[in-house]
Formats: C-alpha cells, sequence, structure tokens
C-alpha cells in the first residue's frame, strides 16, 4: 500500500546535545520555536538577544558584536514617532527615553556576550535573502520598524553575497572557540510580501549558500527545517491560520525530528522526564484544595528533587515554586 507522503529519512547527528552545553539560538521566528523549547527542556540556552533576525547580514553582524562585550551600540539608534530605536535590534527593546532604551540595548548584549563566550554550539535559522538598506547610508538593517518605506533600498542578496557576509563570522568564531559546531537552517516559514515566486527565490539562495557553507567548513551543518514541512509534511493543514507559519502540529514535528537527530539516548531520557514535569506543571486541577491534589504536588516536588540529585545544575525553581504553592494553600502565579 502506498504511504501517500514522502518522509525524510534521520539524520545522522554530526555531534550530540547534552544539558551541560551552551547553545546559541539566532534567526528567524522559526529560531524562537526551537530555541525556546531548548530552554523549555531545561537546556542552557541564548534565543536572539537582539531580537528576531531575518537575513544573513544581520546575523553576521550579531555574530560580531558577541564576540565583544564592549561593542558600540550607538551607531544604529534613532528617533521615530516618539519612540527610541536600533537598526540592529527588535521593536521589543524600544523605548520612549533614550537613556533608558540605550541602558537596556547595553545590558542585554553584555548578557549575551558572556552566555556565548562560553557557548560550544550555534544554531542559526536564515528567514529570507530580502534585505533592505537605508538610502542615506547603504546600510542594512535588522528591522525598519515601520519606517516611511522610501527611507529604503530593498533588493534581493546573491549566494555569493549570502555566503561572503556569514563565513568570515563563522571563521572568528571558531578561531575563537576551537570546539565551535555550526547548524545551519531555513525557516519554513514564508515570506510573501514580495509573492511567492520571490519568496521561493530567496529561499533557493539561502539553500544553496548553506549548501556551499557546509562544503567549505566542516564544523557547519546543515538541519533539513524547510524540507520537513515543505517537502516531507507538505500540507496547507500544517500551517497556522495565516499560511504563513507552521502550525504546533508542523513545530512539534520538527522538534520530535530534531530530538532524534541530536538528543543521545540519555539526553533523550532527561528530556522525557522534564516533559513529564512540565505536563504536570501545566495542569489546572479543578479542586487545588484536596488532598488528592496536595499528594500530587508533594509527588511532583519529589520527583524534581531526585533530577536535581543527578542533575544539580538544572533550574526547576518555576516548578517548585508551582507545587509549593499548592502545599501551602495558596494559588500559584500564572
Amino acid at each position: 500500500m502506498n504511504a501517500f507522503r514522502t518522509v525524510l529519512p534521520p539524520m545522522s547527528a554530526p555531534f550530540a546535545l547534552t544539558h551541560a552545553d551552551r547553545i546559541v539560538v539566532i534567526g528567524s521566528c522559526f529560531a524562537e520555536h526551537i530555541g525556546e523549547r531548548l530552554k523549555a527542556h531545561k537546556f542552557s540556552t541564548l534565543v536572539n538577544p537582539s531580537g528576531i533576525l531575518y537575513n544573513p547580514i544581520s546575523i553576521a553582524q550579531l555574530l560580531k558584536r558577541l564576540l565583544d562585550p564592549k561593542a558600540d551600540l550607538s551607531e544604529g539608534v534613532f528617533q521615530h514617532q516618539g519612540l527610541w530605536h536600533s537598526w540592529e535590534h527588535h521593536g521589543r527593546f524600544s523605548h520612549p527615553e533614550r537613556q533608558s532604551f540605550e541602558q537596556q540595548i547595553y545590558a542585554a548584549h553584555q548578557q549575551a556576550a558572556a552566555f556565548a563566550a562560553c557557548a560550544k554550539y550555534l544554531f542559526l535559522t536564515l528567514g529570507t535573502t530580502q534585505v533592505f538598506a537605508l538610502r542615506t547610508s547603504g546600510r542594512i538593517v535588522a528591522n525598519n520598524h515601520r519606517a516611511p518605506a522610501d527611507w529604503f533600498e530593498q533588493r534581493r542578496l546573491s549566494v555569493e553575497q549570502t555566503v561572503g557576509c556569514l563565513a568570515p563570522a563563522f571563521e572568528t568564531w571558531k578561531k575563537a572557540r576551537p570546539d565551535l559546531q555550526i547548524v545551519l537552517t531555513v525557516s519554513p516559514v514564508r515570506h510573501l510580501r514580495n509573492g511567492m515566486v520571490e519568496n521561493q527565490r530567496s529561499k533557493a539562495v539561502l539553500l544553496l549558500a548553506c549548501e556551499q557553507l557546509c562544503a567549505q567548513y566542516p564544523f557547519v551543518h546543515y538541519f533539513p527545517a524547510y524540507e520537513l514541512l515543505l517537502d516531507d509534511l507538505r500540507d496547507y493543514r500544517f500551517y497556522a491560520a495565516d499560511m504563513v507559519h507552521p502550525s504546533e502540529t508542523a513545530v512539534n514535528y520538527i522538534w520530535e525530528y530534531f530530538s532524534n537527530t541530536f538528543f543521545p539516548p540519555h539526553t533523550a531520557q532527561l528530556v522525557a522526564q522534564i516533559a513529564r514535569i512540565r505536563t504536570a506543571a501545566a495542569h489546572r486541577p479543578f479542586h487545588p484544595d484536596t488532598a488528592e491534589h496536595r499528594a500530587f504536588a508533594r509527588q511532583q516536588c519529589e520527583a524534581i528533587q531526585q533530577l536535581l540529585q543527578q542533575h544539580p545544575t538544572l533550574d526547576f525553581s518555576e516548578e517548585l515554586a508551582h507545587f509549593s504553592a499548592f502545599l501551602h494553600g495558596e494559588t500559584p502565579k500564572e
């Protein structure tokens, strides 16, 4: 009987992730999906320290800044519509007061640079080769902050330009961290502002650039998130209501493939234990004041303590606070 779909064969992992490793995840909103799941399962993970990034040039610029804890961030600062912004940062950093804004971006940068200094793995999700350049300076921006369209010139990067901006950043990081491993992936999120044809051309450039970078550097690898959604699942059922982003079911499927690729048996077992505790913490009881539910909360606290004896570096402070509140007759904070 026909399977009625083409299944992507399992990947051979280039390395094995453990909870002792530091992981940096940078890129499009799909990077946030994977990065937040790593964090939720207690991996030491830094996700998009300056916000979501879509194009390779902005990603390369962030990689360069992360190597310098004292990097000057003031060059890209500007004011528009009553807020201070940075061309290198997401709108979540924007603020009506310049001093508060700069304090915020510098503090975030210093924390990120300190984390990245000990990072062993770098996961980059490339979203598009469409870039916006300021007409006044030619500067490629990471976020246009809804500035007038006539401020920018839009163009698509070539394969050579994409490789040319990322390769030096990879070499610099590898020189600073000899055991570094990099994983590239192309985001399955569709960029339809310029139409379906342009989206496919942009993704094609990214795919070819990834191939060239993997061939050029033995420490650079490719993870097929784009192919898992476009060629394996291949159905609008696996998109969210906007028909642009992957649905939760699709993200779950890609996460499972990711886990099978990068988690050795002992990591997978620990992830499963953590997942059970997270599921228990997400449960909202109808009758929290009963003896039965207090026994359930006590059982979860004991399970956490047993895990902490084996893995003392894991942070279960939120889960312990949640279950302890039930034991003391309190309502946990949402």
